[in-house]
């Protein structure tokens, strides 16, 4: 489940390995792309840690960060 907090939607997100991870993070990247939405992410062996928010309006959770973070739940399965 998503997390707000400090103005940002946070997630973490665990796979089996580096290799899975790094296809989770380019299927994202791909989606995030199309919205022209960036996410702030970090990699860590198996582990995703996303923060979502909106630098246009204010560095704050926008209607924008909810959708990216439906694609990316869509995407991780």
């Amino acid at each position: 489940m998503w997390k707000e907090e400090d103005n940002k939607l946070k997630k973490s997100f665990q796979f089996g390995d580096f290799t899975e991870a790094f296809a989770f993070m380019t299927k994202v990247a791909f989606a995030a792309e199309k919205m022209n939405h960036h996410p702030w992410w970090a990699n860590v062996y198996n582990r995703v840690d996303i923060e979502l928010n909106t630098h246009d309006a204010g560095n704050i959770v926008t209607d924008k960060d909810r959708k990216l973070a439906e694609k990316i739940d869509k995407i991780y399965g």
